[in-house]
This record gives C-alpha cells, sequence and structure tokens, in this order.
C-alpha cells in the first residue's frame, strides 16, 4: 500500500503513473482593459475630429484640382488628379526650400532646448529671489506678441539706426557701419534664428525646469556622499530623469518650427531676398497668395503634414516604448 494511501491521502495520479502525462497548468486568464478610460477621451477625440476633419479633407480635395483665381469667382475647379503634385515636386525652387526649412528647423531646435536646459538649470541652481526674476523675465519674453518682438529685432539690426551696427562700430568693427542683415540669406537667418529662440526659450525652460523640481533631493544627496561631481549628476541623474520631458519638448519644437511662417514673413518685408529666404510656409503662401496657385500650395501643404510627420515619428516612437 503506498504511504499515502496508509494515511488516508489518495495517492496523485503521477505517483500512480508516472509515464502518463502530468496536468497542464491554468491558462493566465486576460486582464480586463476598462472602458472609462476611452470613454473619457471620446469628447476630447470628437473636438479634435471636428476641427480638423474638414480643413485637411478640403486641402486634400483641392490638391486634386485646378484650383486658381477663375475659381475664386465661382468658376467650378477642374479635377485633374497628381497633376498638382506633379508639377509642384518637378520644380527644383520647392527642393531647396525643402532643405532649407528642415535645416532651419533643426538647428532651432536644437538651439531652443540647449539653451532653454541651461536656464532650466540655473534656475535650479540659485537661490529663491534670483529664480523668481529669472522667471518673470522669461514669461515676459514669452507672453510679448510675435509682432512686436520681431518689430524690435528689426529695430535693433537695422542697418542705419541699429544699435547692434552702432555698437559692433564702437567695438572696433568699422565694417559693420552701415551692414543690412537682413539683405543678406545667411545674416538673415541668423537674425530670425536669434527671433525664433527668443521667443520659444521660455516654454522650454519652464518646462524642464518643472521636471527638474520632480528629482528627489534623496537622490542627488546619495550621489554627493558616493563622490559624484556636478557633471556627474547631471549626465547620469539629472538628464535620464527629465529625459521624458526634453523629448517631449523637442518634439514639439521641431513641429513649430518646421511650420514657421509669421516671423519669416515680417523680417522679409524689411528688403530681404524672398527667393532665398522663404521658408515652406512662405512657399506655400507665395503660390497661394501671390500666383493664386492655391491647387499647387494645397499640394504643398500635404507633402508639409507628411514631412512633419516624418520627422516627429521617431521622437513618438521613442516616447511609445518608454511608456509601454
Amino acid at each position: 500500500m503506498p504511504h499515502d494511501a496508509a494515511l488516508g491521502v489518495p495517492a496523485h495520479r503521477a505517483d500512480a503513473d508516472p509515464g502518463g502525462p502530468t496536468s497542464a497548468p491554468p491558462a493566465p486568464r486576460r486582464r480586463r482593459v476598462p472602458a472609462a478610460p476611452y470613454l473619457l477621451l471620446l469628447p476630447a477625440l470628437l473636438a479634435l475630429l471636428a476641427g480638423l476633419a474638414y480643413p485637411v479633407g478640403r486641402q486634400v480635395v483641392m490638391s486634386l484640382q485646378k484650383f486658381g483665381l477663375e475659381q475664386q469667382f465661382g468658376q467650378p475647379p477642374e479635377f485633374v488628379g497628381a497633376d498638382n503634385f506633379a508639377r509642384v515636386f518637378t520644380d527644383d525652387s520647392l527642393w531647396s526650400v525643402v532643405l532649407r526649412s528642415i535645416v532651419f528647423c533643426l538647428v532651432n531646435a536644437g538651439l531652443t532646448v540647449l539653451i532653454g536646459l541651461g536656464f532650466a538649470l540655473l534656475m535650479r541652481a540659485v537661490g529663491t529671489a534670483v529664480r523668481i526674476v529669472l522667471q518673470v523675465c522669461l514669461l515676459l519674453a514669452w507672453a510679448m506678441p510675435m509682432v512686436a518682438g520681431v518689430t524690435v529685432f528689426k529695430w535693433l539690426f537695422d542697418y542705419r539706426t541699429g544699435v547692434v551696427n552702432w555698437l559692433l562700430v564702437k567695438l572696433g568693427f568699422s565694417g559693420m557701419d552701415g551692414f543690412s542683415w537682413l539683405s543678406q540669406p545667411f545674416t538673415f537667418f541668423l537674425v530670425a534664428t536669434l527671433v525664433i529662440v527668443w521667443m520659444s526659450v521660455p516654454f522650454v525652460a519652464l518646462s524642464i525646469y518643472a521636471g527638474l523640481t520632480a528629482v528627489p533631493d534623496e537622490v542627488l544627496e546619495a550621489s554627493r556622499i558616493d563622490g559624484a561631481g556636478g557633471f556627474q549628476q547631471l549626465w547620469y541623474i539629472l538628464l535620464p530623469m527629465v529625459r521624458p520631458v526634453i523629448s517631449i519638448v523637442l518634439l514639439l519644437q521641431i513641429i513649430w518650427d518646421l511650420r514657421v511662417f509669421a516671423q519669416i514673413r515680417l523680417l522679409q518685408d524689411a528688403g530681404a531676398p524672398v527667393s532665398e529666404t522663404n521658408l515652406l510656409g512662405n512657399f506655400i503662401y507665395e503660390l497661394g497668395i501671390s500666383r493664386q496657385d492655391f491647387g499647387g500650395a494645397a499640394a504643398v501643404s500635404i507633402f508639409v503634414l507628411v514631412l512633419t510627420v516624418t520627422l516627429s515619428w521617431p521622437y513618438v516612437r521613442s516616447l511609445m516604448k518608454e511608456d509601454a
């Protein structure tokens, strides 16, 4: 008699039949996904679709039509299929604008995030009074209307009465007397970069500073006890902990800087060569308003939408991996 049977315990089937199959473990139960979060997101999704569905759809339809000045006065548009895309994309001027826009976008986004990170670290390091002054200055720069800010920079870099030229001449750069910053493409984009970075840094700096305030002081104190210096704390502790914030603000800056229009347009009004300083937004404006080629402008707009998704997709994918 088996020992288990002698104790009144029924013998296991595996003991009775060593060669028989063992019982399979129970299948794990699938976790039920709650529907409440999706229901809460539904109103925002519907509002987003209501605001974007018609404009984007109208843009797609117009990109497939011959839509010019006659159609503005009531003549029905003619369906031309992909002719607008073929005509616009075979224009060499478009690709020079695309390259110029991508370089300008990446340079401005990178500079904005680096300078904003520097201001955020500075606000974390200084005392309360200095930090409040810095935050007020950043908020004032951020709150200034865009047209007013660009106008101030046009005054600063004016070739006749600008303060920048006057200061450079006083410092010994006599060749800068009467120098026109906005009439040459390189110096034009230098001024444009100053304008856009100056207006974008406050948002990035305050966002990263908010992320830095969430870093526990105990972690930094423990690293100091272990002998970590300031750079090591920055590289191995602070930056990894605020990396999600930096990724988000960098993504937003790439999207915003790729679609910049008004700042470039206002600076062009000061006498800049339009064909050599156009970005994608200004190129679309020139096609639609100046040339009355609304079909071609719509085709370029669809291309800009695809380009924006292409440039931002790696960052979106990395954020999704971090949340997974």
